[in-house]
């Protein structure tokens, strides 16, 4: 069953790269640590007295397309 589970998986690899893409692989922050929302709050705090920030909140705002979101 292994196998035929790595025979399709190597199936659809093949056909994405013949499709022009190839794999990569992304590192994202790790939400599940207990020290990740501490470290959110450090960084959004760091930003609160920042001259940017409201600009960059308002723009970011103007550009976000959320229609159909629900």
């Amino acid at each position: 069953m292994a196998t035929d589970t790595a025979a399709r998986v190597q199936k659809r690899r093949d056909a994405l790269r013949k499709a022009g893409l190839r794999p990569v692989q992304l590192w994202v922050p790790d939400t599940r640590r207990p020290s990740f929302a501490e470290e959110c709050h450090r960084q959004s705090a760091r930003l609160s007295d920042d001259a940017h920030e409201k600009d960059v909140l308002d723009w970011v705002e103007t550009v976000t397309d959320t229609e159909g979101w629900q």
